[in-house]
């Protein structure tokens, strides 16, 4: 699977290169028909059920996300992982231009992410780092797989160029359809309201790099921001000024446990 994704991102590399170094507005760029269309009906149809993943909701978001993925089908993590594989990594990294980046096979915020009727995300960016704050988050990419989703059923991806309370950019959530997007300090991005009676499907990485994507050390926990200017807008900004302080001072207090903990390898002593 690793190999036909580079064969896709090889052949609409110039392409992918001007669309992502786009001025103006946050670096993305996608690609549609990633991989044969049968192979991502059928890592659609081995998602888990709703049961199986972790319900994330507040007034920030309302998703489902799981990121042990030994627990779901193995297609499933070989669709992960497959974003993963050098070749993949490298060609990303020509791409984007983003130096040193590096996957991340704990899947830090990473795995699969399930949105259905009523679904959100919330204007945000990323926190800063990996878990251990010793990478920079750099790059998110997006693979949607739900055969036959449409703009109108909401879930599109918004990237709010111009900062938050402006008007976002939206690209769809269609079938088959691979986002790169920069993450950093200004990499504001929200997913609209689902209002179709479906499931919203997404295998999603982070890459990661031990240098700053802007040439200068920050740190930011997860921020959140309202659509609209109002109360909620206001209480999200003293919640990330919040958390991102206390981060800073005990960067123990808080650990994502979203991440992939892997079974120890055997010993091989004799």
């Amino acid at each position: 699977m690793g190999a036909l994704i580079a064969e896709r991102l090889r052949a609409e590399a110039d392409r992918l290169t001007a669309a992502f170094h786009a001025p103006g507005r946050i670096g993305s760029a996608m690609i549609d028909d990633l991989l044969p269309a049968e192979l991502v009906r059928d890592i659609y149809a081995r998602f888990p059920a709703t049961d199986r993943l972790t319900l994330r909701r507040s007034i920030k978001e309302n998703k489902l996300v799981g990121a042990q993925m030994d627990q779901f089908d193995p297609l499933l993590e070989e669709a992960v992982f497959a974003f993963q594989q050098p070749e993949v990594v490298e060609l990303v990294a020509a791409i984007t231009g983003l130096e040193a980046m590096e996957a991340d096979p704990q899947l830090y915020a990473g795995g699969v992410s399930v949105m259905t009727k009523g679904g959100y995300l919330r204007p945000h960016i990323d926190n800063s780092h990996d878990s251990p704050r010793q990478r920079y988050r750099v790059l998110n990419l997006l693979f949607y797989v739900a055969p036959g989703w449409r703009e109108d059923y909401g879930g599109s991806l918004q990237l709010w160029d111009d900062g938050p309370l402006t008007t976002p950019r939206t690209l769809a959530s269609c079938f088959n359809r691979l986002v790169l997007m920069a993450t950093n300090r200004t990499s504001w991005h929200s997913v609209n309201e689902i209002t179709h009676d479906g499931r919203r499907c997404c295998v999603s990485n982070y890459y990661f790099s031990r240098q700053s994507p802007e040439q200068a050390d920050y740190f930011h926990a997860t921020s959140f921001r309202g659509e609209r200017a109002g109360l909620s807008d206001i209480a999200m900004q003293a919640d990330n000024a919040l958390r991102t302080a206390v981060l800073k001072t005990l960067p123990d207090a808080y650990t994502n446990p979203h991440i992939y903990a892997r079974e120890p390898l055997a010993s091989t002593r004799s």
